[in-house]
């Protein structure tokens, strides 16, 4: 099964984005992980070293894809 990780920081384009990814990814190919790193900040770094350069932005097999722009990972720290 394929990996997908949902990163967003709680604010309202995040929120949205999330359900939007929710409803579109197909489940039966990915396993879907949701973090929310205002409240998961020790995750930051794994973010980052995915390649994650603002939230929302979602993580497929290792290639982070950008959604919108909510906020840059540094206002996060």
């Amino acid at each position: 099964m394929n990996n997908a990780i949902f990163y967003h920081a709680g604010c309202p384009v995040c929120i949205e984005a999330e359900q939007k990814v929710a409803e579109a990814i197909d489940k039966a190919r990915f396993h879907v992980e949701i973090v929310h790193l205002g409240e998961e900040k020790n995750r930051l770094p794994e973010a980052e070293r995915a390649g994650v350069k603002s939230v929302p932005a979602l993580v497929l097999n290792g290639v982070p894809f950008h959604i919108n722009h909510g906020a840059n990972l540094s206002a996060l720290k």
